[in-house]
């Protein structure tokens, strides 16, 4: 946020000044390292433009982990959603990556289970995009909208999320937050529902077989260095893989200690034998 801060005020003082109506000197300048050198002289074109144009008083944004939901706390929350139409929502998340508000977008013919698609508007570009979704989310769609069969309106360019309560409105973007805080506050965790887009992106990253090109395109991001950030592990992955390895090291040290010798031999002829040192 003071990041922000910072330039939208270099800015400022930057636009009164050329047009005159402010002080002759930025109060908020550019690095004095960088300012006198071209923008992006030694760039390399074919790479993405980086913004080396740093304000001198811009404090250091550190990059954070996405936070992800571990797979517990996920089977925690999802055995609290009280109904069909929640555990759908849940599921169409974290199979899909998509965002909160491109999935409540989807307009009930937008949903297809014989292709296992679903049709979402991206957010940002407007365009609309099929997404692949796991056919367990198909199945809680399936008994949603059968329990839902006379209480909602039907039609093609229909939302396909609606309220469980009389008279059905849309759900809105704030409403599925709630509900998913409410299932939160039963399981007795913190997760928010953008995290559920976070764990399908580490899911999707995480499997060798699915190319981060693949996962970029299903995610929506411009550029790949975006979808890179969920190549770095998860925390509680990789404390279960290091607690495996001190198991094995310690399965394989109990291995290699020797059995003592049968109590019918002595141990001057087994030293004769094989030598000494050899028990």
């Amino acid at each position: 946020m003071r990041a922000h801060s910072e330039t939208v005020l270099r800015s400022f003082y930057d636009f009164h000044r050329d047009i005159g109506t402010g002080p002759v000197l930025n109060p908020f300048p550019l690095d004095r390292a960088r300012r006198g050198r071209r923008a992006h002289a030694h760039s390399n074109p074919m790479e993405p433009a980086r913004n080396d144009r740093a304000g001198l008083y811009r404090p250091r944004v550190p990059k954070r982990v996405p936070r992800s939901v571990p797979d517990e706390q996920f089977n925690e929350i999802f055995a609290r959603l009280p109904s069909h139409r929640d555990r759908a929502l849940v599921a169409f998340y974290v199979s899909t990556g998509a965002r909160a508000s491109e999935l409540l977008s989807t307009w009930q013919a937008g949903a297809d289970p014989g292709r296992q698609l679903i049709s979402v508007v991206r957010k940002g570009t407007g365009e609309v995009q099929e997404l692949p979704a796991s056919t367990d989310a198909f199945v809680w769609l399936r008994l949603y909208q059968l329990e839902m069969d006379d209480a909602i309106p039907r039609g093609r360019r229909l939302p396909l999320w609606w309220t469980l309560r009389s008279p059905s409105r849309p759900l809105t973007y704030h409403a599925a937050h709630r509900m998913f805080e409410r299932a939160n506050a039963k399981a007795g965790t913190s997760a928010t529902l953008h995290a559920l887009r976070h764990t399908a992106a580490y899911r999707m990253a995480e499997d060798p077989s699915l190319p981060l090109t693949d996962v970029q395109f299903v995610l929506g991001h411009v550029q790949l260095t975006t979808t890179q950030l969920y190549l770095t592990p998860r925390k509680e992955v990789v404390i279960r893989r290091l607690l495996a390895h001190h198991a094995e090291q310690t399965r394989q040290a109990a291995a290699r200690i020797a059995p003592p010798p049968a109590a019918d031999y002595r141990p001057e002829s087994l030293d004769v034998l094989f030598g000494a040192g050899a028990r």
